[in-house]
């Protein structure tokens, strides 16, 4: 259970706060989040390849803004959400993550979050015992005050370790997430139909492309929590995982969010994605590998959006995530 109340919890409700402050996305930084999750694309770590493709800057990944966590670009009196829930850490799950998007992030963009507190309950979980669940809603402006990006986030606390994750897909509220010779990454591999720009193209039911990114290891969770900020412990320190009540270390949520958004973004041009929503169901350990899918749920012509519903499951067969995202191709030619 939280340090805190649930009436202190819900007293904080509707407050906001600055969170992130003088967060510039930087190239290096750029081309090294996309490695740590798989992302070969070449857009996201050559300025030739992204004019060739219509971008005046080098975008980023759909999840990059999780960057923003690192010390550096939060003010001095913020850690974690920004809020002191009173959360134990070895007992904190992510639940859903959603991103809508106004337009990409770019390489020299300068962004200032805003983060509020948008509701906070608790229920009883199965396995997990009671379960505090908090939503936050944070926005995120550029330097010339426009607003480039909505992200929303579960988080809940368990009363005791569970066995994996499906507890954190309980977050709703009442009523109401290979190694090339070359690379210290995992290896993606990519099968499946090149990036549509129009509807006429698409059919319900249609199959998007399918990544995978097998033998993932301790080294790959570290790399990502070097490139994301995400550095609980949980993730690579094994006593720590343990005494926490887990089997051992397991991989960032965040991680297999990442690796989820390349089925997006090789299925559509970045720029066309509008919105991208997750669901943690499990997680991902050391020697699995992860299978990301798509698939055409509703085409709306009127609008020129697609909707498509996604899942990330393990080769053996277990969902670590199932998710959602939605293009619009109207806007270009």
């Amino acid at each position: 259970m939280p340090t805190k109340s649930l009436a202190e919890l819900e007293a904080m409700v509707g407050d906001s706060r600055v969170t992130t402050e003088a967060f510039r996305l930087e190239a290096g930084k750029v081309e090294e989040f996309a490695r740590a999750i798989a992302a070969d694309d070449p857009l996201f770590r050559d300025a030739t390849v992204a004019a060739t493709r219509g971008y005046d800057r080098v975008p980023a990944p759909l999840t990059y803004s999780q960057v923003s966590r690192f010390p550096r670009h939060t003010p001095d009196d913020i850690e974690g959400t920004g809020f002191d829930l009173g959360f134990r850490p070895a007992y904190v799950l992510h639940g859903e993550q959603g991103y809508e998007y106004e337009r990409p992030l770019f390489v020299g963009d300068v962004l200032e979050g805003t983060t509020t507190l948008t509701n906070v309950f608790q229920r009883e979980g199965d396995r997990a015992g009671t379960m505090t669940v908090a939503h936050f809603e944070t926005e995120y402006r550029d330097q010339h005050d426009d607003l480039v990006l909505t992200e929303r986030t579960s988080m809940l606390e368990t009363e005791v370790a569970v066995g994996d994750e499906s507890a954190a897909a309980d977050t709703a509220a009442p009523n109401g997430g290979t190694v090339t010779a070359d690379s210290d990454g995992p290896s993606p591999t990519g099968v499946g139909c090149e990036r549509v720009s129009s509807i006429d193209d698409l059919a319900v039911g249609d199959s998007g492309p399918t990544v995978v990114v097998g033998d993932l290891e301790r080294r790959h969770f570290v790399r990502y929590a070097g490139a994301s900020g995400d550095f609980n412990p949980i993730h690579y320190d094994e006593p720590y995982a343990t005494a926490a009540g887990n089997e051992r270390v397991f991989g960032q949520g965040m991680l297999t969010a990442g690796i989820t958004s390349r089925v997006v973004t090789r299925w559509f041009d970045l720029r066309d994605v509008t919105r991208f929503d997750i669901r943690f169901r499990s997680r991902v350990f050391p020697g699995d590998t992860v299978v990301a899918t798509g698939e055409i749920d509703e085409i709306d012509p009127d609008a020129g959006t697609v909707e498509t519903t996604l899942e990330a499951r393990t080769a053996a067969g277990k969902t670590l995530l199932t998710g959602s995202a939605t293009a619009r191709l109207s806007d270009r030619d």
